[in-house]
């Protein structure tokens, strides 16, 4: 905990800003600050509208501490749910996946909650994978640069029990609606699911049977509205999809696995 004062006008200047959870944020700045002038400039930083997490380094999540660099996308409470869901189907020892793995919170989670988990996590941004091999690979996983299932190791193929994928799906049209800590401060390509925000999960659909075990499930986060066309998407490679959903985080997961 910091020295730091906590009569510092802190949360007077981040209301000021616009942050709607001013006394919070001033708790998680005081405590992270390591003296007066620290304190001062990530205030501004956060007021300028850089996020939170970005400003102190990292992001609650699950319940794990998970490191958050500039420029690397932030991952969402709601997302917690599809990880919980992908927890919930992982046997002790399961090979996992996370594609699109953003800050690698996904996989730190599955490798703290599953016994002997052995996790494999990847993404397109060089940013991402520096800070998920942050997070993963201490707690025992493997990251890699490249697109999608690319530079995944070929062995894996066929083997994989839990495949998480928390893909872009944004339509394009809507980026300019976003807030601006996302629009501004996250990579385009992590926002972004094409016309319809479904045009990374169909890529992923399409390429998950080849890679999934016999008895292997695909789980992808969705919004409300696209559940219906996702579940077509998916189901166009063979999969059987259900739905689940959890209102209190308004998330909603595709869970899919092979028919038949």
């Amino acid at each position: 905990m910091s020295d730091v004062p906590p009569g510092a006008g802190v949360v007077e200047r981040l209301r000021a800003a616009g942050c709607v959870f001013a006394e919070e944020e001033a708790a998680m700045l005081l405590a992270a600050a390591q003296g007066p002038a620290e304190l001062d400039l990530m205030v501004e930083r956060r007021a300028s509208g850089l996020p939170l997490e970005h400003v102190v380094g990292w992001a609650e999540f699950a319940g794990l501490r998970i490191a958050v660099d500039p420029g690397v996308f932030v991952p969402r409470r709601r997302t917690g749910f599809l990880v919980e869901r992908a927890v919930a189907l992982a046997a002790p020892g399961a090979l996992c996946v996370d594609l699109c793995c953003g800050s690698g919170a996904a996989g730190a989670v599955l490798l703290d909650r599953v016994a002997g988990a052995e996790v494999h996590a990847s993404d397109v941004e060089p940013a991402a994978v520096a800070c998920a091999r942050r997070n993963v690979e201490p707690r025992g996983g493997r990251v890699y640069e490249g697109d999608l299932f690319a530079p995944l190791p070929p062995e894996l193929r066929g083997r994989v029990e839990v495949l998480v994928a928390n893909v872009p799906y944004v339509p394009t049209g809507d980026i300019g609606l976003l807030p601006p800590e996302a629009r501004d401060h996250e990579p385009l390509v992590t926002l972004d699911g094409g016309p319809d925000g479904l045009d990374v999960l169909r890529r992923v659909a399409a390429g998950a049977p080849g890679w999934l075990a016999p008895d292997g499930h695909l789980l992808v986060e969705t919004s409300e509205r696209q559940a219906g066309a996702a579940v077509e998407a998916v189901s166009a490679h063979g999969l059987e999809v259900r739905v689940a959903t959890c209102e209190e985080r308004h998330a909603t997961v595709l869970v899919a696995s092979r028919a038949g």
